[in-house]
């Protein structure tokens, strides 16, 4: 049969011509219309889930926080396998899916798990709450900020970058996620006396209901002022 097909090729030129000449309209035609990935996305889809526990131990943390959260993420749809790192005031967990899955419903799908686990986390965490996001693990980019005449120090640097830069690279097409490091923070610290606050009958926990009662946020109100004049009288 395939000797057949190629005699009949050989003997009549002007049929293979046709033939070889209707393929390369037919490719040409076809190649527009190929999808074309040069991007392929091989690397699984990750979602980073991060709580923060202020003032907990590593022990606390996993115990607490990361198991707990462990168990209600465990399952979830899609999910091929998670890691979890827990430090000193917070736990890392991140939830590999395959390539195929759409990130954004592997996220909700987290999301609506870590709903499921917030009522049995300690008040503390629930106050900073539990932050789900899709993330690759590698850096694709670093920039280095420094002024040049030694003008500004490193807490100013860090305080313009997440007041002026952050928000418009987080925007920005492909981008997951944003770090800055050695970032450093506006904050007013307070030592306290064990002394005096036992002296007081006070604990630390009173003395942070007490800032945090005073460290109110109100708007402004606006006021109709009516402008009286009154004649003057002087005497010469």
């Amino acid at each position: 049969m395939i000797f057949s097909i190629a005699n009949t090729f050989i003997k009549r030129p002007v049929l293979t011509t046709v033939c070889t000449l209707l393929i390369l309209i037919v490719g040409g035609v076809c190649i527009p219309l190929l999808p074309l990935n040069y991007l392929p996305d091989i690397a699984p889809i990750r979602v980073q889930v991060s709580a923060s526990y202020t003032g907990a131990d590593v022990e606390t943390v996993e115990t607490a926080v990361t198991t707990t959260l462990e168990r209600q993420i465990n399952g979830v749809e899609g999910m091929q396998y998670m890691t979890s790192n827990s430090s000193a005031g917070s736990s890392q967990i991140s939830v590999y899916f395959g390539s195929q899955v759409d990130k954004n419903i592997a996220q909700v799908n987290v999301q609506n798990r870590l709903a499921r686990a917030t009522p049995r986390l300690p008040t503390t965490v629930q106050q900073f709450g539990v932050t789900a996001q899709t993330s690759s693990t590698s850096i694709l980019l670093v920039y280095a900020l420094y002024p040049e005449n030694n003008e500004y120090d490193a807490l100013f640097i860090s305080n313009y970058i997440d007041l002026n830069l952050r928000d418009q690279l987080l925007r920005t097409p492909g981008v997951g996620d944003l770090t800055i490091f050695g970032e450093k923070q506006y904050a007013m610290r307070l030592w306290l006396d064990p002394n005096a606050l036992a002296s007081r009958g006070l604990t630390v926990a009173d003395v942070s209901t007490a800032l945090r009662s005073q460290n109110a946020k109100h708007s402004r109100r606006s006021r109709n002022v009516r402008s009286i004049a009154y004649p003057s009288r002087s005497k010469l």
